[in-house]
């Protein structure tokens, strides 16, 4: 199985246990878990934005009135 050898300040390093031991897991564990966790979120938020792209247009006709952030001018943004 693939390993990684990861430096980290000692600042780092003492962040970074007393984070695995507030999650009651091992250093190793807790930072296997944390990659995994944001491989999971990226493709979270992929799958999240493919969607609200895909149903844009429906909401558009939907709620006409609605206009978003960034098409909206600094008055609205002020309101």
């Amino acid at each position: 199985m693939p390993s990684l050898n990861v430096s980290f300040s000692d600042e780092e390093m003492e962040g970074v246990r007393a984070a695995a031991a507030a999650e009651g897991k091992s250093l190793k564990q807790y930072l296997h878990d944390l990659g995994v966790r944001e491989m999971h979120r990226k493709r979270f938020v992929a799958g999240a934005t493919a969607w609200a792209d895909r149903l844009r247009g429906e909401f558009d006709e939907a709620f006409p009135e609605e206009i978003p952030p960034s098409q909206r001018g600094d008055e609205a943004a002020a309101a």
